[in-house]
């Protein structure tokens, strides 16, 4: 019998393009409060439970924000809920997580952070080819005019939409 050999060609891995992503949650606060300037994907370091109640759907962004410290970047105040069929090894909902990036951007962002006076907000929380991913927001946040003006324009984009259907 011959010799198996790994199968290297492109249809053995999926290209980076082709992995199915299931958005959890999206912060759509975030979007109220912030204007989002640029957006960064990371990892997430959880535990067991965690990920478990995350494939529920049981997890609210509102609120929550990342932080560098010690040169490591941590999301806090995000609430994943307990997951129910645990017993005794439950996590903590609204314990600290550290998100998983390289140094080298880490730095870059904390940078960022300092000079411009701008916020890292988590958008959404995903499930990209099983592995839980968070879309960080580089944000400044928004004045109260800022926020009058886009229900503004949202309201009149409605309102032409209603009359080009009814039309």
């Amino acid at each position: 019998m011959a010799k198996k050999t790994k199968d290297t060609s492109e249809h053995a891995k999926a290209t980076p393009s082709h992995v199915p992503v299931k958005v959890i949650t999206v912060n759509r606060q975030a979007y109220h409060d912030y204007f989002v300037e640029r957006t960064i994907e990371a990892g997430v370091s959880l535990m067991g439970t965690e990920i478990k109640s995350i494939r529920d759907g049981k997890v609210n962004l509102r609120g929550s924000y990342a932080i560098a410290r010690n040169g490591e970047l941590w999301l806090e105040n995000a609430h994943i809920a307990v997951y129910e069929h645990a017993n005794r090894y439950n996590h903590e909902p609204m314990r600290n997580r550290k998100l998983l990036l390289h140094r080298r951007e880490i730095s870059q962002l904390q940078g960022r952070i300092d000079t411009k006076g701008l916020t890292l907000i988590p958008l959404k929380l995903y499930l990209k080819g099983g592995k839980a991913k968070i879309e960080l927001g580089l944000c400044r946040g928004k004045k109260l005019y800022d926020k009058r003006d886009a229900i503004a324009e949202r309201d009149a984009k409605r309102e032409i939409e209603r009359t080009i259907r009814t039309r």
